[in-house]
């Protein structure tokens, strides 16, 4: 049987249900944030969303106003780079264990600024991460 190595949230004993903030959440049915909320939702995990409209996917409510979450594991970023910068110090002040950056949203500079409040980042696209038991 091959060896692997166990990246932080990718070993076995980290496959729990995650609290996940969806970051720049979408009510079209055809964006990755709206089919990633549907995605997280089925596969049990407690979901927030934060876009600019309000309103409901899958049951969740899309807030529109900066809200002091509590306990978020993840926040899963659907923001491109330049509007990212506006939200850094909210981020921040959510202290979640990890941010993703989907594909479209690479920021390294901002993944430094994660780095040095010891928040754990990763470029993944959350889709992919779920669909394959990685999440």
């Amino acid at each position: 049987m091959a060896q692997f190595s166990c990246e932080p949230y990718f070993c076995e004993k980290n496959r729990m249900r995650k609290k996940t903030l969806v970051f720049g959440a979408s009510l079209k049915p055809q964006r990755y944030s709206n089919i990633a909320i549907n995605r997280l939702v089925s596969q049990n995990h407690e979901v927030l969303a934060f876009g600019l409209r309000e309103g409901l996917v899958a049951g969740v409510t899309i807030d529109t106003n900066l809200m002091p979450y509590k306990d978020i594991h993840t926040i899963t970023l659907y923001l491109n780079p330049e509007r990212q910068k506006a939200f850094y110090d909210y981020i921040i002040s959510l202290n979640p264990d990890r941010v993703i950056f989907n594909p479209g949203t690479e920021n390294s500079e901002f993944m430094n600024v994660l780095k040095q409040h010891g928040i754990y980042s990763e470029e993944a696209c959350t889709l992919v991460l779920l669909s394959t038991n990685q999440y």
